[in-house]
């Protein structure tokens, strides 16, 4: 297999979330077997759902589920992420998963840095400028957020794996606001806050996305290729 070929692009540009997250398990398997040295995961979901960090602070309780169902919010839980991360239609996701090499040491700053360089030349095409830092009031707040103008545009997470022989995977996450429709995806983080008793809460202010900051807006496939250029400053996707 040429090294072209062991790197893979997926593009899902009207999926479910459970379904992205089982392709995301399936590239991720793959590239622990060495199927492919990297992978490339682009989707867009139909329907809203909360996605919860697994473990014991956010609980999927029946009032939550329930509160969220009413609103025509689905609830799903994932291993990375520090606290709620709405989904919805109005968003778009990218699943970054690649083999650190025998001589490449891994650090958590490191790996953040490098999927916030690519998210920051996908922006620079678009001539949008913006900065790496926390955002106070968003919604899964942490120190490797993109943001335009102080407000935040995208949200980051990853983690590293073990794979067969030693080999350590990095898999990174990024959810990218498109469309303005911020009004309808801050009740739901709120909620999952006040059920599991948790004082903070999001606030609209804090949080910007794409299409204020463009004359026209993109199609999917137009900001699924742009995506690929800036993750392909490295590596050639096939």
């Amino acid at each position: 297999m040429s090294d072209k070929q062991k790197h893979r692009v997926v593009r899902l540009p009207a999926t479910t979330c459970d379904k992205a997250m089982e392709k995301e398990q399936l590239l991720l398997e793959q590239v622990k077997q060495g199927d492919f040295n990297q992978a490339l995961l682009l989707w867009r979901c139909t329907a809203p759902a909360i996605v919860l960090p697994a473990g014991r602070k956010w609980q999927k309780t029946e009032p939550l589920s329930e509160w969220l169902a009413q609103r025509g919010w689905d609830i799903l839980q994932r291993r990375s992420g520090g606290s709620p991360v709405p989904q919805s239609p109005a968003m778009l996701n990218i699943a970054h998963m690649y083999t650190l090499t025998a001589t490449q040491s891994y650090s958590v700053k490191g790996a953040y840095q490098q999927l916030c360089d690519n998210l920051l030349a996908f922006f620079a095409a678009l001539d949008i400028s913006a900065d790496i830092h926390a955002t106070e009031y968003a919604y899964c707040d942490g120190d490797y957020n993109l943001n335009i103008n102080g407000q935040k545009i995208v949200g980051t997470a990853q983690r590293v794996l073990t794979a067969p022989g030693g080999r350590r995977i990095v898999l990174a996450h990024a959810c990218l606001l498109i469309d303005d429709v911020l009004e309808s995806i801050i009740p739901p983080v709120n909620a999952c806050n006040e059920f599991n008793n948790i004082p903070d809460r999001v606030k609209l202010n804090a949080h910007t996305c794409l299409n204020r900051h463009l004359a026209d807006s993109l199609t999917t496939d137009e900001l699924f290729s742009g995506l690929i250029r800036a993750f392909s400053r490295h590596t050639v996707f096939s």
